[in-house]
């Protein structure tokens, strides 16, 4: 922590977002990092922290948040793993080192099969970590909702989000679409590691360090999951009539293919 941070007894809201953006920036990181922990520590999100800018913040607000700020420039640590939480879809869900941080991006999957989900159809997330997906589309719309995941942790973190926001979800462990056995889904969705091991020296510590390797690389140039669910759609007689994959930019073409074999095969 900056000395002159140190020899502040009173550090207002602007006070404290000048530093923090200052001393993220000095080790790299990005300097929007300070308004989000700082929203946390105050309870004020939006707007309604630069209304109150000149706000004193309290001995507590002021430790947690030098602390953090801290933490995360001098280690990377994502700061949704200081706080615990991360936001999704406007909710705020727990998240831990045991499961994938959720991406903005996510959130355009999100709105495809929110806008396909029919009343009383059945969705599956495969691959659900901390549920963010199969929560939220419980929440958001009238289908039934079924989860699955290989770790046991990552599910644990899941149910406590159901639990916590109120989500009817069923989850269930194991690979892929094996867990479900022949019970028939309407609509597949899933966020599966998809990131080739030949790639984990270019990302960004933030990510290599600290998001589960389980949940971020595959074999196969990436491709290892897609491969494996369109297996498991194969064995399947009754078919999804929507299947939706988050993917790498470069994986369409490899991906469309996978899924082509593996609805036109019994």
């Amino acid at each position: 922590m900056s000395r002159s941070v140190n020899k502040m007894t009173e550090m207002t809201i602007r006070e404290a977002l000048s530093w923090a953006s200052s001393f993220l920036q000095e080790h790299g990181r990005e300097s929007r990092v300070a308004v989000l922990l700082l929203e946390h520590y105050t309870g004020l999100e939006g707007s309604a922290l630069f209304l109150e800018d000149d706000r004193n913040l309290s001995l507590e607000e002021k430790e947690c948040f030098t602390k953090a700020v801290t933490t995360h420039a001098e280690t990377g640590e994502p700061y949704q793993h200081i706080t615990g939480l991360a936001p999704f879809y406007g909710r705020y869900f727990r998240v831990t080192p045991d499961v994938l941080i959720p991406r903005q991006e996510t959130e355009e999957l999100m709105d495809l099969i929110r806008g396909e989900a029919q009343p009383g159809e059945r969705v599956a997330d495969i691959g659900t970590g901390s549920g963010v997906l199969a929560v939220t589309l419980a929440l958001e719309t009238e289908a039934e909702v079924l989860a699955t995941d290989i770790s046991t942790e990552a599910l644990s973190i899941a149910r406590k989000n159901a639990e916590s926001l109120g989500a009817d979800v069923r989850f269930y462990e194991g690979s892929f679409l094996e867990p479900l056995k022949e019970e028939p889904v309407d609509i597949l969705v899933s966020n599966p590691p998809y990131i080739a091991w030949e790639e984990k020296a270019g990302l960004d510590e933030t990510v290599k360090n600290y998001d589960p390797s389980l949940a971020l690389f595959a074999d196969n140039d990436g491709l290892h999951a897609y491969e494996m669910l369109g297996e498991g759609l194969k064995r399947r007689s009754h078919k999804p009539r929507v299947v939706a994959f988050e993917i790498g930019h470069t994986q369409g073409e490899a991906v469309t293919r996978i899924l082509q074999e593996a609805v036109t095969r019994v």
